[in-house]
């Protein structure tokens, strides 16, 4: 059985899940979704009714972080994850989908958060985040190394997302070091080919 991938495509979160599973070179039916009718059958094995959910035979997994693992204990060719990066990982990721996530929805956002100046969210986002990415890239073509891992893949979705808010400010920020990295994963094989549009998918049991 093809595993099923419920996605919305323009979701980091899906994102980054569809990058390691395309990696992974695990056949996945990818199922786009419209978040205003979410389907029964997605609800059913998932009611908190957020994207990605992998459903494969009996498993059903509902965090993207964890769906990327998953593909890599499948199969991970370039050693995007072993046992000696992982916990440098898992606290690179935290980072991300912790107070970064937050800052992020703040900077998209700022009409929800009218008592928090953009001025003040940029300066957190650059000092707790965006800095110490551009500068460990200073280092290092990668946030690890010389060569991708699951740190890249799994924050550089929510890092483009935060520089498509006002591209004037990532051009002007002196984050260069982080743009070319941004740049380099934006014009990746793997990055494009799972950015290609699926129709929305309608569950056939709702027709």
């Amino acid at each position: 059985m093809t595993a099923v991938l419920y996605s919305y495509r323009r979701c980091p979160y899906a994102m980054r899940a569809r990058m390691a599973l395309a990696y992974s070179g695990i056949p996945v039916e990818i199922r786009e979704i419209s978040l205003r009718e979410k389907p029964a059958s997605l609800l059913a094995i998932s009611p908190k009714g957020t994207v990605p959910v992998l459903q494969n035979d009996g498993l059903v997994i509902e965090q993207s972080y964890d769906i990327m693992k998953w593909a890599l204990k499948q199969s991970d060719p370039d050693c995007w994850l072993t046992a000696e990066t992982e916990a440098v990982i898992d606290e690179w990721v935290a980072k991300n989908d912790g107070p970064f996530k937050k800052l992020l929805d703040q900077y998209k956002y700022p009409d929800r958060h009218p008592d928090i100046s953009l001025e003040e969210t940029l300066s957190q986002a650059t000092a707790s985040f965006l800095g110490p990415i551009n500068e460990q890239l200073t280092k290092s073509t990668h946030l690890l190394g010389s060569k991708v891992s699951l740190a890249d893949i799994a924050i550089f979705p929510f890092v483009r997302q935060f520089a498509m808010v006002d591209p004037d400010w990532i051009d002007q920020s002196g984050l260069d070091s982080l743009k070319q990295w941004l740049n380099q994963h934006l014009e990746s094989p793997l990055f494009l080919s799972v950015m290609q549009k699926y129709p929305t998918w309608h569950d056939p049991t709702q027709e």
